[in-house]
């Protein structure tokens, strides 16, 4: 019987990796200091329609850890760009790019101290049809899925601070 060397440098690799400290972002579950710190995060509301759409997108996914008392609250300012790409020869935009940014700080309300201050920003192509109607429809989709999108890079960015202050409360 023969083992693949990919399996024994698995094997041999197991012990090390087992005490190097990796733990799982959300270890403990909904106990955990990231779920909770999560839980606890209040977001301010956002100007605009797709403020709107950002904040929604936001709440939906800071409560999918449960509601707590909010200790933190986030702070988000967006700034939007629809750009011509594709431009015909008889002057006419084929395909637009809409740019969404955001500029958010975390910010603990016992301390009012900001825990992070960043921004991020994501993109869509939108192709632009004879049809008004087919534009407008694509360009609502894509600022549906951009503020998801921007939602979810937020998320990440609160939990792995949170992570990081909870190791440094210990």
């Amino acid at each position: 019987m023969r083992i693949p060397l990919a399996l024994l440098l698995v094997l041999a690799a197991s012990p090390m990796l087992a005490s190097c400290g990796l733990t799982p972002m959300y270890a403990g579950g909904t106990s955990g200091t990231v779920a909770r710190g999560i839980a606890a995060v209040e977001v301010a509301p956002i100007e605009g329609r797709k403020g709107w759409l950002v904040r929604n997108a936001l709440t939906d996914r800071l409560g999918a850890a449960g509601h707590a008392q909010p200790r933190y609250r986030l702070d988000v300012r967006l700034d939007e760009s629809l750009s011509g790409l594709g431009v015909l020869g008889d002057d006419t935009v084929s395909r637009e790019r809409l740019t969404l940014r955001a500029r958010y700080q975390l910010v603990d309300l016992e301390s009012n101290s900001i825990l992070l201050d960043a921004s991020d920003g994501t993109d869509a192509g939108i192709d632009v049809v004879s049809s008004e109607y087919a534009t407008i429809a694509a360009e609502q989709t894509a600022e549906e899925n951009l503020a998801k999108d921007l939602a979810d890079r937020i998320v990440t960015r609160v939990a792995l601070t949170l992570r990081e202050d909870g190791r440094k409360a210990k």
